[in-house]
This record gives C-alpha cells, sequence and structure tokens, in this order.
C-alpha cells in the first residue's frame, strides 16, 4: 500500500530534526561536548543501575565511610583510654579529646580539599617534597632534645610535627614517581637498586641520629614495596635483605645501635621478669599492655572499664591504646575493628589497581599499604612480639601530625578513586 502524501511529509519532517539536531550537537563548544559525555550520561546510567559500590565521576562513597568509621570509633576509644591519664597529667579530663578532635577537623578539611586535587600534579613535585622531607629531619636534629633525650619532634604550640610522618609519605610519591617513570626499566639495578639503597640509606640515616628505629622499620618496608610493585626483580630483595642483615650485625657490633638494643631488653619476657629487678622495670608498659588484652576477655570489660588505663599502662593514649580497645572491648570487638582495617586496605588496593595510569595505582598502593604496615606492627608490638619502638595505630593513637598527614593522605586516595576505571554496567 502506497504511502499517502502527508505521511511522506511528516517522514521528511522527522528526518530533517533529526539531522538538524546532530548539527546542533556539533556546533556546541567541546566543554559543552565534555560535560555531557562525563556528567549528563553517566548520572542517566546511575539511575537506571544505581550501585552502592559504584566508582567514577565522584569519590568512592565505601571508602569514605571506612574513614569515618574508623574516626569515630577510634576518637571514642583514645577519650575512653586517656581521660583519667589527662585528668591526672593535665587536670581537665577532656584535654586530649579536645585536641584530638581539632586535628581531625583540620585533617578532614584537607583530605575533602585534596579529594578534589589532580593527584597528577604530584608527579612534578616528587622531589620537592623529598628535599622538604630531608629539610625537616635535618632540622630536628639541630633542635633541642626531648624526653630520653630523642629528637623526633618539632614544636608549634599547638602539636609537633614529627619529620618520619614526612618522611614516609615522601618516599611512596619519591618511589610512585620514579617507578612509573622507568617502569620498562625497573628490572636493571641501576634504576631499582641504587635509588632504593640512596633514599632509604639517606632517611635511615637521619632517622637513626634521632633516634628513631620504627620509622626506619617503617620506611623500609615501604621501599621495598614500592620497588617491588615498581617492576624490581625479586632476587634483588634476597640481595638487599642479606646486605640489610650485614649492615645490623656490624652496627650492633660497633654499638652503632645502642638506643635500640636497650629498647630489646626484656622483649618476649614480660610475664617472666621477676619483681624488683631492672627487668622489671624495662618491661612495665609491654607487661601491663598484656595484663590489658588478657583481662579483656571474649567480650570486654564494657566501654570505660578499663583498669589498666589508671595509671598502669604509661600513656595510653598513644601507641598501646590497642591493649586498652581490647581490654575495653574484648576479642570480639577488637576483631571487629582489625576487619574495618583489613576493609580500608582492600578498598583502598582495589581502587588503586584500577587507576588509569601506573603513577595512580603505585602511589595508592604505597599509601594504603602503610596503614596496612603500622597496623600490623602496632598489635605485634602491643603483644610482645616485636620489642616496644612506638609505633602509632592510624585513626586512633593520639597525635596531631601522625592524624592530619594520615587523613591528607586519604585524600589523595579519594582523588585517585575518582578516575578508577571501573566497568559500569
Amino acid at each position: 500500500m502506497a504511502s499517502s502524501p502527508k505521511n511522506k511529509m511528516l517522514f521528511r519532517a522527522d528526518v530533517n530534526r533529526f539531522y538538524d539536531e546532530k548539527v546542533r550537537q556539533k556546533k556546541k563548544p567541546h566543554h559543552e561536548q565534555e560535560r555531557e559525555r562525563f556528567f549528563v550520561r553517566p548520572v542517566r546510567r546511575r539511575e537506571k543501575n544505581a550501585k552502592w559500590f559504584d566508582i567514577g565521576m565522584g569519590i568512592d562513597l565505601p571508602f569514605c565511610i571506612i574513614i569515618l568509621i574508623l574516626l569515630v570509633v577510634g576518637t571514642i576509644m583514645m577519650f575512653s583510654a586517656s581521660y583519667a591519664f589527662a585528668f591526672y597529667t593535665q587536670d581537665d579530663s577532656f584535654y586530649f579529646l579536645k585536641r584530638q578532635i581539632l586535628f581531625i577537623l583540620v585533617g578532614i578539611a584537607g583530605m575533602i580539599l585534596l579529594s578534589f586535587f589532580n593527584y597528577n600534579k604530584l608527579h612534578k613535585a616528587a622531589p620537592i617534597v623529598m628535599g622538604a622531607a630531608y629539610f625537616f629531619l635535618l632540622l630536628v636534629l639541630i633542635l633541642p632534645s626531648g624526653d630520653g633525650g630523642v629528637k623526633r619532634w618539632i614544636p608549634l604550640g599547638i602539636f609537633n610535627i614529627q619529620p618520619s610522618e614526612i618522611a614516609k609519605f615522601a618516599v611512596i610519591l619519591f618511589f610512585s614517581h620514579w617507578c612509573s617513570k622507568y617502569y620498562n626499566k625497573m628490572q636493571l639495578p641501576k634504576y631499582s637498586i641504587l635509588p632504593g639503597i640512596i633514599v632509604f640509606g639517606s632517611i635511615s640515616l637521619l632517622l637513626l641520629l634521632e633516634p628513631h628505629y620504627s620509622g626506619i622499620v617503617i620506611v623500609g618496608v615501604l621501599t621495598v614495596i614500592m620497588l617491588y610493585v615498581g617492576g624490581m626483580k625479586t632476587k634483588y630483595l634476597i640481595v638487599g635483605a642479606i646486605a640489610l642483615g650485614v649492615i645490623i650485625l656490624l652496627l650492633a657490633v660497633t654499638g652503632g645501635l645502642s638506643y635500640a638494643m636497650t629498647r630489646m631488653d626484656g622483649w618476649g619476657q614480660a610475664l617472666s621478669a621477676e619483681r624488683g629487678t631492672d627487668l622489671w622495670d624495662a618491661t612495665w608498659q609491654t607487661r601491663n599492655s598484656l595484663y590489658a588484652i588478657g583481662s579483656g576477655g571474649f567480650w570486654g570489660l564494657g566501654l570505660g572499664q578499663s583498669r589498666q588505663k589508671y595509671l598502669y599502662l604509661p600513656e595510653p593514649q598513644n601507641d598501646f591504646i590497642f591493649a586498652i580497645v581490647v581490654e575495653e572491648l574484648g576479642l570480639i570487638g577488637a576483631t571487629i575493628i582489625l576487619l574495618i582495617f583489613a576493609l580500608l586496605v582492600w578498598r583502598g588496593i582495589t581502587l588503586s589497581l584500577r587507576a588509569k595510569d601506573k603513577f595512580g595505582k603505585l602511589l595508592g598502593i604505597g599509601l594504603t599499604s602503610q596503614i596496612g604496615i603500622q597496623v600490623v606492627l602496632n598489635i605485634l608490638v602491643i603483644t610482645d612480639w616485636l620489642p616496644n619502638t612506638g609505633i602509632s595505630l592510624p585513626f586512633f593513637s593520639y597525635g596531631g601530625s601522625s592524624l592530619i598527614m594520615l587523613l591528607a593522605q586519604m585524600g589523595i586516595i579519594l582523588s585517585i578513586s575518582r578516575t578508577a576505571n571501573i566497568e559500569r554496567q
């Protein structure tokens, strides 16, 4: 049946409108076309198939929620662990809580700002950040010593800057820059072992002069992780481990590790020391940490019900805060918190692996690995599996520079999550 003249006219009108629309789209400025490409279409797709774990045009919501959970729980436990010590030393039970909340607000502001920051701009800034780290590590050595004769903090009034925190970030950033730039050459010693020795060796020397042995351990582990993920051959790790063992042995024999050796006194003997001996005094903090962990049992004594925080465990708001967590929340509560940490590390590495460039992958993996390393080492210390070396627990331990730096680094991971290349359905 032939089409009527009226139908033909309607058909031509539809065709004309179609081509007019195409022409109008082509005449649009490039920035408007890009805006529709990156904002309009994904929104429609999200409305169609909304997913809680969707990543792409915005920051990763699950990662933000995990951070907030750890911050809230960590702040509550920090206050619970510190109010008795704060009242005794500062005559104010809320002393540490008020300062910690201030640090959190500053850190969250930095995290939000950095989540909108283009992390690729850090590529060229890596040498500058490394230079700043060396400057602060040298500056702290010429300042007056703190408690125990150590030089680890630069006083700035309300809080202190700990140069080792800047050094950790600088190492991660530098090797992310280096390995992504020379990725195809990382199997050569010139591009893997040599820069690793130079960077780790120089930073370790400065940390040794403070002295800050836990910082050396963390920087060393981060260096190995970054170089290995960046493409270094496995056999070089074995050679490096042997060389490091020889260096440590030489330092121990020549007395270069005298401070570290005092930290080793009583290691593994916290529960076997006899009263009235030097060993009893040397293991006081670790022993009371074990008492707290043992007292918690399966379900814990209840929030706020710790006994060891009443001046038995020295400065419970710092490195040994997780012992109070176990005492009050028990094995169940402690396990749940460790699972949340594991979820944070898993999520951070997942986001990093799906970044669109090698620099983003390496930077995200390094920043996330730092959290995992510190959590593991902190648990090993409070349970006497490692010597008492002073390793803070992320999001829980009291501290200004460490918490602000940590939240700023989480902001960089959120910036990476904005460009994560994840398939949408």
